[in-house]
């Protein structure tokens, strides 16, 4: 029975340890909070959900089912606009949280977040949500083994944000046509290169005006011989806008 005195924290973790770590950082900064625990995001009732002010939910146990897992939570997000979501996020599932969980109120932490991080996540709350940990941004996701793996797939909205770059679209533009923040543009960008295993914006646009990116982001139509983009107005972006992904 939730006590009307307190704010309600919900952490929801399939890992006993995790939970357990993320309650004692909870009951020794944020008194104030009555701690509920989950395993799964179906154990979570209307009347919690009702009640929450923030939810932690630990991602770093979904990897076989990551993209089930984020569309769950994206569906209970749009429907209840005033939880801050903090998402602990492990570097393979990063892409896709950008994709399905990065929204005006929530934050995604690394799995790797310092204990501070996490504190000052929580008490930000929804004024600097949106946000993504320079810890998760740091992480270096690139090592001998990837280096020579074939690149990931991008999402349909990497490929999206990409196309859009390769005809000379501005982020803030972007973020316009799209309906979406600067920094969910941005974030979206970022993780498309490291799909790519691509470290600079020189890397990125040297890849768009590649053959292999102009087929990947179906731009061959406007890839000049020269090497060059040809310019188009916007009435011709909106194909590429609608492409199915």
């Amino acid at each position: 029975m939730l006590s009307e005195k307190y704010r309600c924290a919900v952490i929801i973790s399939r890992a006993p340890i995790i939970q357990f770590g993320l309650g004692a950082i909870m009951a020794q900064s944020f008194c104030e909070y009555e701690i509920i625990y989950c395993t799964t995001p179906e154990e979570m009732t209307l009347s919690l959900l009702q009640h929450a002010n923030v939810i932690i939910v630990d991602l770093t146990n979904d990897l076989r089912q990551a993209r089930s897992a984020c569309k769950k939570y994206h569906s209970i997000m749009v429907q209840l606009l005033d939880i801050h979501w903090v998402f602990i996020v492990p570097l393979p599932i990063y892409p896709l949280a950008v994709e399905l969980l990065l929204r005006s109120e929530s934050t995604l932490l690394s799995s790797m977040e310092p204990v501070d991080g996490i504190i000052n996540a929580v008490r930000s709350g929804n004024r600097r949500a949106e946000i993504i940990s320079r810890s998760l941004l740091s992480e270096n996701p690139y090592d001998e083994e990837e280096a020579s793996a074939p690149a990931l797939s991008l999402t349909y909205s990497e490929r999206q944000v990409l196309r859009l770059l390769g005809k000379g679209w501005g982020i803030n533009q972007i973020a316009s046509m799209l309906k979406k923040s600067n920094k969910t543009v941005s974030a979206q960008k970022n993780s498309a290169m490291r799909r790519l295993t691509l470290r600079s914006n020189a890397e990125l646009y040297a890849w768009i005006n590649s053959g292999d990116g102009a087929k990947i982001l179906n731009l061959n139509p406007t890839y000049g011989e020269d090497g060059k983009w040809k310019k188009v107005d916007q009435e011709d972006m909106l194909p590429l806008l609608n492409d199915a992904p």
